[in-house]
């Protein structure tokens, strides 16, 4: 019962480095494209966990050692994984932020001494005429 869990922890693991690359090149494309990839690696994990632990099934010699190892490198996988991800979203929040202050006027134009728009954009304007 016990290879299962750690097949699983092995899949999770390619799937968070594979997805860590991405993130780490600001790939973020290609890191969108790994998450369901993730999610089902990280499901077949949890259901592998959860049967070893009904079972009551325990690593023994080698596998324990190979067991060992991976909940580190997925721990420390993991971790890098958070990171990366707050590091994406807080880049595309100034992003998202840099366009939109782009977007929004600064304020309202004043008039110069010839009647132009001080920013340089034509102002309003008002014509009147009698017949």
């Amino acid at each position: 019962m016990m290879q299962p869990l750690i097949v699983a922890a092995q899949r999770l693991a390619e799937a968070l480095r594979a997805e860590n690359e991405a993130l780490a090149r600001l790939d973020l494309d290609r890191a969108g494209a790994l998450s369901l990839p993730k999610q089902q690696a990280s499901d077949a994990f949890a259901a592998a966990y959860d049967a070893a632990s009904r079972t009551n099934t325990r690593a023994e010699g080698a596998e324990r050692a190979q067991a060992e190892a991976l909940a580190g490198g997925l721990r420390d996988l993991g971790a890098e994984n958070r990171r990366l991800l707050e590091r994406a979203i807080d880049l595309q929040s100034r992003v998202i932020e840099t366009i939109a202050g782009a977007s929004r006027p600064k304020g309202p134009g004043t008039y110069g001494d010839q009647g132009r728009n001080r920013e340089g954009r034509g102002g309003p304007l008002s014509l009147s005429s009698r017949a």
